[in-house]
């Protein structure tokens, strides 16, 4: 399983090791916007695991300070008495960074920071940030996820978000990237690139905090994935794998149960991580070798 959290969009998903999307959560971040350097009362960003858990079997709404209970349970009575408190309640999950020098060591290291996911009072509005630097989440969904995942579970906070919609909605956005990947960087012939499926097709987009475009894909109405492109500068940084995802979960919506794509050869062993498997030769696809790929849902 895998956790990847939105800054931009102020959600928590959790998939499994196929890329099935298991759980979506709104959350909130830190209302400082995202940074790793300690004092700094920012989110972190990039990849984590969950280095501990704590809470176990504890009622909803317990109070925590420095990790262990403290015999209260939160009401909006012991708030009034307690204002400038920062509510940790219920369950923690602990992060810890995998990234030296980033999330990791020295002045950034999330661990000795003390970044949670964590419980909140139900007065907290999430889906807006407003931490002090931990993700908060709301107790019942805090206490789900912490039954669901172990401690190793990756955990990815990234500055992207994901959005589906169709042709008519995302036309513009998905054109930008793909002129810029597929015309310009390898070179495909605009009367390949663009054709009668996109229409009928359902899109996904990759957005930047700013609200910029930066990866597209889309699944055609007989269950085939394509056009799957992400701008050079954001390749490596999980936005391939959340469009897939989310290309994934449109098809399950649909009541789609079997996929097909055509994989660049070179990107096979990525799509293998989600369960498709190559089906017949090698061929050339607007002068670039591809695979065919299957996979059930």
């Amino acid at each position: 399983m895998h956790i990847r959290i939105s800054l931009p969009q102020q959600s928590l998903e959790l998939h499994d090791e196929r890329g099935t999307l298991l759980r979506r959560h709104p959350v909130s971040t830190a209302r400082n916007g995202a940074g790793e350097q300690n004092g700094s009362f920012c989110t972190p960003r990039g990849r984590h695991i969950i280095r501990a858990k704590v809470g176990a079997g504890e009622t909803a709404n317990t109070v925590f300070v420095r990790r262990r209970p403290t015999g209260e349970v939160w009401t909006p009575q012991l708030a009034e008495q307690f204002p400038e408190r920062d509510w940790i309640l219920t369950r923690i999950l602990w992060l810890s960074g995998k990234e030296p020098g980033r999330n990791r060591l020295g002045e950034v290291d999330t661990m000795r920071r003390y970044i949670y996911l964590h419980g909140a009072p139900d007065t907290v509005a999430l889906g807006t940030p407003g931490s002090i630097g931990c993700v908060r989440m709301r107790n019942q969904d805090i206490i789900e996820l912490f039954d669901l995942v172990p401690v190793q579970t990756p955990v990815d906070i990234v500055e992207f978000g994901v959005e589906a919609g169709s042709w008519n909605e995302l036309m513009e956005q998905a054109r930008q990237v793909r002129d810029v990947v597929f015309v310009d960087e390898q070179k495909v012939p605009r009367d390949i690139e663009w054709d009668e499926h996109d229409a009928s097709s359902r899109h996904v987009i990759a957005q930047d905090d700013d609200g910029g475009a930066i990866g597209t894909g889309r699944l055609l109405a007989d269950g085939h994935i394509g056009r799957m492109a992400v701008l050079a500068d954001w390749r490596g940084k999980g936005v391939g794998r959340a469009l897939l995802e989310r290309l994934m979960e449109e098809a399950r919506l649909q009541g789609q149960d079997h996929l097909a794509l055509h994989a660049q050869t070179q990107a096979s062993g990525f799509y293998r991580r989600f369960g498709f498997v190559e089906e017949g030769p090698e061929f050339m696809e607007a002068g670039i070798p591809h695979r065919t790929m299957v996979r059930s849902i």
